[in-house]
């Protein structure tokens, strides 16, 4: 079995699911009292969630690539960022360490592609759907991608994440929100799915909620991590 080494607290409910999540399926696989090897290195996501606010990336960088490079030398065999915005600085990190990341968009790619759903739209934080980093993975891995078209829905999106999901609130008119623009993206765009590119927001979005798949970018994660974790697949980087 490798060991994942994990960079949470981005939000702590997402990296709740991560950990309960793989070690519940890697269990199911082996059996037994059979857990995942792993560490985690949660950071304070205040910390963090200023600097995002102030700008200052390089800043970020910096710290989670230290954060990388300390689970590195503690001995783990794959790194994982738990969480969409931050692979932001994915290649970034990756060029400071000596073993492979695990990327987010890779993982949600491939659930596409296995259930041929090529035309996807994408939701997240502002960051996520106004910049390139995670659109242009997904595009490399074969995907067209449209994110929602209009500034506020964009905001709104957002700030659900960061004042409600993030604290783990869940609001029925948030819900509703969110259904109205994938159903504006699916009559406007055509998409054939929809990703969930934040951890958080499958707390919100089920499949019962919509006509078209959803393809959750956590649990493609997840799903990965456990592939690679009880070494029933090899990582290949893009």
């Amino acid at each position: 079995m490798k060991t994942i080494g994990i960079i949470g607290g981005m939000s702590y409910e997402s990296s709740l699911h991560y950990y309960e999540r793989i070690n519940n399926q890697v269990n199911e696989i082996e059996g037994g009292l059979t857990s995942a090897k792993l560490l985690i290195y949660n950071v304070n996501f205040e910390e963090i969630r200023n600097l995002m606010l102030e700008n200052k990336w390089t800043e970020i960088g910096d710290t989670l690539a230290s954060i990388a490079k300390m689970l590195e030398k503690a001995g783990v065999d794959y790194i994982v960022i738990a969480t969409n915005t931050m692979h932001k600085l994915a290649d970034y990190i990756q060029n400071q360490i000596n073993i492979p990341l695990i990327h987010i968009a890779d993982c949600v790619a491939e659930k596409c592609k296995k259930n041929n759903v090529l035309k996807t739209g994408l939701l997240g934080t502002k960051y996520t759907m106004i910049e390139n980093f995670l659109v242009s993975r997904l595009v490399q891995n074969g995907l067209t991608v449209t994110t929602p078209r209009n500034q506020t829905d964009i905001e709104v999106i957002d700030r659900i994440i960061f004042d409600e999901l993030c604290k783990g609130e869940i609001k029925a008119s948030s819900k509703e929100y969110y259904k109205k623009v994938i159903k504006k993206m699916i009559s406007e765009d055509g998409i054939e799915g929809i990703i969930l590119g934040c951890t958080e927001i499958e707390m919100l979005i089920k499949p019962k909620d919509l006509d078209i798949p959803i393809f959750d970018t956590t649990q493609s994660h997840i799903d990965a991590i456990v592939d690679y974790s009880l070494e029933r697949k090899l990582y290949k980087q893009n």
